[in-house]
């Protein structure tokens, strides 16, 4: 059965490669892209849909949730995939840490604001989220800017494990009335991912290791596939975290509903 799919960071990387496949399997795709140059170019090799969005502009996510949800008024599926690893701490004009907003709080946004046709189609919600939840995170709700022992890596990890954490929220407010989520690892990609990072992670993603070492995005976008394809509750648990298509266990900080009301009352949402 067609699905329409809605992929953010499409415009590059496993994103692409996923919009590619699934537009050969007959789905309707809305690609989303930072890029307009970009997400335009990939968007008309593909002949589908598509949007721009600069994450670190929240003005930018609900004017993008707007436009979405006046063409569509059902999602099947929205995959919040588009992300970075930055450098130095910067503050975004809405006056978040950058990482923060562009890897974890934009997407909150996004999902919470496209809420009704995501609830109309009975969707599954697809996080990409990252191993560094695992290895390099240490959530804390009094410094989610990530003012305090900041670093690229660190800060990344965090809004990675914040996707594992709106994930099972996701689950438990609304699974009830329909709606799906998981969240995954894709493992390392031979993509632009990481590339203008002004981190050491940038440094080796400009280097020939991801070519020699890493999968290709179109392998890498394997799971994402999976679960945007596949029957959740049969084939994959709502709510939980894959590495590898298998569900892995996490040490999760016990702070899902907490962020949750955090990020609302941020965003100045109704909790």
């Amino acid at each position: 059965m067609s699905k329409t799919i809605v992929i953010t960071g499409a415009s590059d990387g496993i994103g692409l490669a996923a919009a590619r496949q699934l537009l050969r399997e007959g789905h309707r795709v809305v690609m989303v892209g930072r890029s307009p140059h970009k997400t335009r170019a990939a968007a008309e090799e593909l002949r589908t849909e598509h949007f721009t969005a600069d994450f670190a502009s929240l003005g930018d996510v609900r004017a993008l949730a707007a436009k979405i949800a006046a063409r569509h008024r059902r999602i099947d599926v929205l995959v919040n995939n588009a992300g970075a690893i930055l450098g130095e701490r910067t503050v975004t004009g809405d006056g978040f840490e950058e990482s923060f907003q562009v890897n974890y709080l934009a997407h909150f946004l996004l999902t919470t604001l496209l809420m009704d046709p995501l609830l109309a189609g009975g969707a599954s919600v697809i996080q990409t989220s990252s191993n560094a939840a695992r290895l390099s995170s240490r959530v804390e709700l009094d410094d989610l800017d990530n003012s305090r022992r900041y670093s690229p890596v660190r800060a990344y990890g965090n809004a990675k494990m914040e996707l594992i954490l709106f994930t099972q929220e996701l689950h438990r407010r609304y699974h009830s009335r329909g709606l799906s989520a998981a969240a995954f690892h894709p493992g390392g990609a031979a993509s632009g991912f990481a590339r203008s990072s002004r981190s050491p992670v940038g440094t080796l993603f400009r280097s020939p290791v991801p070519g020699l070492f890493f999968q290709s995005p179109a392998k890498a976008a394997g799971q994402m596939l999976w679960l945007a394809t596949s029957e959740p509750g049969r084939h994959w648990v709502s709510g939980g975290y894959y590495e590898k298509r298998r569900l892995r266990a996490v040490n999760v900080p016990p702070v899902a509903s907490e962020l949750w009301d955090r990020s609302a009352g941020l965003l100045g949402l109704a909790p």
